[in-house]
């Protein structure tokens, strides 16, 4: 035999012998397991048929489930447990402004957070079986005109909707974490009558739980009002200021407003100093007949009939009175303690006729997708605003002085066109029909029932400060 061969064949026999060696070493091991009884058996060692079984089968299994892993992990991701508490469903507004390093989250759970992206305006109102957090008697600072359930609204449907957005969930509003939030601070409401709506509707909210004491009001119809929160130091203010500059407003005399574009209106914002958390909201006034000056020139006019200025619109005015708005706030509160700046956009109407006629906002249900579309004057309001606001925050990025101004768009124009069901159309006073259908009912279809949709606004006004917190749990 050659030696080629023969070296081979001695490995094959060396590899024979041994594992003869390794079956007889097995044999007698399995020989004392049995002789020792069942008392030795091992309660975690499977027996041979399921072993081999399992061998066989694991693999395949495996690959069949690591697809459906990887989709479950890609549409929802695990959140990170913390002890002792609570995870809150998370969401990320798609406009924020943070102009400092430092504002990076700091925790793997806030970098996840602060990646997945959602966008507040985009979404459909789904039906919901929870009552609000309060009613027409449990809160006390509900403005008359707004309050539909006492003022005898025999529908009570639009009580149970919440707005759905696509990409994230709004966490139900928790008064307690709101204030958490504010302790110590001041949250100020800056604009017209949506503006007064909002702050009545948060107040109802927080005082499901705690209860706000009055302490200043003065104006006429209280057009300037602040409430204290004693358990957290937390005050809630409104400031009347239809178009956040100043201005005249028409009188009897002068059927025209009066709007100085390039000046501040200091009624509100000679306060800038103690307020925290700022919240603008505007829009209707701009509708009605004005002149518009910028220090001593005159722009134009808008609707100023028998006046010798030009027809400019109000549009561009809009973003203008935006505009010089967000500069004074940051040249005054942009360094040092800092501010939050939230712009509330702008909230349609639902006229569908006459305004002093019985059926001018008559829906009982909100739009369903596709049935109404944003355009016209909403569409253009809520451009203008958005336009102000990326603008001044793709400015102040790169800005280093100014560590701790932020700015965010609440962009409720298109949820809020999808419910002309919220507003109190006749119910403006109570039981406008006790004594039969006369040939003139005012109607308010502007405005928002309290419970009612508003009520949403301020869900996402929390979900904001507590992703710009970083307070991503509550307590157990």
């Amino acid at each position: 035999m050659p030696p080629r061969h023969s070296s081979i064949l001695k490995l094959i026999q060396n590899k024979r012998k041994t594992e003869e060696e390794q079956k007889q070493q097995r044999e007698g091991e399995r020989g004392s397991e049995r002789k020792m009884g069942s008392s030795a058996t091992n309660p975690f060692k499977e027996p041979p048929y399921y072993t081999s079984l399992t061998k066989k089968l694991l693999p395949y299994l495996l690959y069949a489930l690591l697809p459906v892993a990887l989709v479950r992990l890609y549409f929802y991701p695990v959140p990170v447990s913390l002890s002792s508490t609570v995870q809150i469903p998370r969401s990320t507004p798609i406009l924020t402004s943070t102009t400092s390093s430092d504002s990076s989250p700091s925790t793997e759970e806030e970098r996840r957070n602060a990646e997945i992206p959602c966008d507040y305006s985009n979404g459909k109102w789904v039906p919901d079986k929870l009552s609000p957090l309060y009613n027409d008697t449990s809160c006390g600072t509900i403005k008359e005109g707004r309050n539909c359930m006492s003022h005898g609204r025999p529908d009570s449907g639009y009580l149970y909707w919440r707005w759905s957005p696509e990409q994230c969930s709004i966490p139900r509003f928790d008064p307690q974490i709101f204030l958490k939030l504010l302790k110590n601070k001041h949250l100020a409401f800056v604009g017209d009558s949506m503006a007064r709506n909002q702050l009545e509707s948060l107040l109802c909210m927080v005082s499901s739980a705690y209860s706000p004491e009055l302490v200043y009001s003065t104006g006429e119809d209280d057009k300037f009002r602040r409430w204290h929160f004693p358990s957290h130091n937390a005050s809630v203010s409104i400031y009347w200021s239809p178009f956040l500059v100043k201005g005249v407003e028409k009188t009897g005399e002068k059927n025209y407003n009066t709007l100085h574009l390039e000046s501040i209106d200091e009624r509100w914002a000679s306060d800038l100093d103690q307020i925290d958390v700022v919240v603008l909201s505007v829009g209707h006034w701009f509708l009605h007949p004005a002149v518009y000056l910028y220090g001593d020139e005159v722009l134009g006019c808008h609707f100023c009939v028998g006046q010798n200025y030009t027809e400019v619109g109000f549009y561009d005015v809009f973003g203008k009175a935006f505009k010089t708005t967000l500069n004074t706030i940051i040249e005054r509160r942009g360094g040092g303690k800092g501010i939050d700046v939230i712009v509330t956009t702008f909230s349609p109407h639902h006229f569908e006729g006459e305004w002093d006629k019985l059926g001018a906002c008559p829906r009982t249900e909100p739009y369903k997708e596709g049935e109404k579309q944003l355009e016209g004057m909403d569409a253009e309001m809520r451009k203008a605003e958005l336009k102000e606001v990326k603008a001044k925050v793709a400015d102040e990025k790169n800005n280093k002085k100014r560590a701790k101004f932020r700015l965010e768009a609440l962009d409720v124009t298109k949820l809020a066109l999808m419910r002309p069901d919220g507003h109190p159309g006749p119910y403006l006073y109570a039981n406008p029909f006790a004594n039969g259908i006369g040939e003139r009912v005012q109607n308010d279809c502007v405005h928002w029932c309290l419970p009612g949709p508003i009520d949403v606004w301020n869900e996402i006004l929390l979900d904001v400060m507590m992703r710009w917190a970083g307070k991503f749990k509550s307590e157990g």
